[in-house]
């Protein structure tokens, strides 16, 4: 191995977590690339040799996000609830150098693993905490982010208790002024789970939007809306321009627009909360 390369990585083949059996997966058309998949469900998506490749439609969603959260370039103060195989804090390192991060990962187990195999990039700062994603983002200090990005699942499904007004307060209160919060948001037809979600961001910041391809927005199939929230006016015009320019496009739902999708739906609370709903079979590669 010459000076300077990265060496191979070698997956362990299938091993115990503490949300399942986890395995990372060459990607064939991608030489650098790994697919973590937890229980057949893949999670995370990771190219080693190119950190600011997102391969996953929202996941690349979600970083137009992050690119328009400040100024081109300038370090941020990021929170990663759940944490994966870190895709977006490795894009965050590359995208934006000497940005604070800290993610939140329940499973201590799976962060080794992944540790162990998919070394991040040089210089990044990035900290990783064992517990759940509402008790870590509780434990952190007000008006300590930028932004606050939310892909948690326990299987293929989000917690009940990450989808309610109470855990989008804690997240308004964590960010600074003008901060931005993500989140995954995995529904299909008749989209009752994503309306009510979008219903409960509503009722904690001023402005919302909704990022997802135009099948999934109609109800015609299974899949990931991105949401986005801030109590400042959101970059709707260059959203909209990014993910029409994807591979896959994304139409970017907003304002009156975004108050018809969600039609009747109520914002829900701790009481009355569900998880997100199971994916149908054949989903997700399950």
């Amino acid at each position: 191995m010459r000076r300077g390369e990265r060496p191979a990585v070698v997956p362990p083949g299938p091993t115990p977590v503490e949300g399942g059996t986890a395995e990372l997966l060459g990607d064939a058309d991608r030489d650098g690339s790994w697919v973590l998949v937890v229980d057949g469900t893949p999670q995370s998506h990771v190219d080693l040799d190119d950190p600011a490749h997102l391969e996953f439609e929202y996941v690349r969603r979600m970083g137009h996000v992050l690119d328009l959260a400040a100024p081109e370039g300038e370090p941020v103060d990021a929170v990663h609830l759940g944490g994966g195989a870190l895709t977006l804090a490795r894009y965050l390192a590359v995208t934006r150098p000497g940005s604070r991060q800290r993610v939140v990962e329940v499973d201590e187990r799976l962060t080794d693993l992944v540790r162990a195999h998919l070394p991040l990039p040089r210089g990044a700062r990035v900290r990783v905490r064992a517990a759940d994603a509402r008790a870590g983002l509780a434990a952190l200090p007000t008006g300590s982010a930028d932004v606050v990005v939310s892909d948690v699942f326990a299987g293929a499904r989000t917690p009940a208790h990450l989808t309610t007004v109470e855990y989008a307060a804690e997240a308004r209160r964590v960010l600074r002024p003008g901060g931005v919060l993500t989140a995954n948001v995995a529904d299909g037809p008749p989209l009752r789970f994503a309306r009510g979600q979008v219903a409960t961001l509503r009722a904690v910041f001023a402005h919302v939007c909704v990022l997802a391809e135009p099948g999934t927005l109609r109800g015609r199939r299974f899949g990931n809306l991105v949401a986005v929230a801030s109590d400042a006016p959101l970059p709707v015009a260059a959203l909209t321009r990014r993910c029409a320019a994807d591979p896959m496009p994304a139409r970017v739902v907003a304002d009156d627009d975004l108050a018809r999708f969600a039609g009747s739906a109520g914002p829900v609370h701790d009481p009355e909360a569900q998880p997100s709903p199971e994916p149908p079979p054949g989903v997700f590669g399950r």
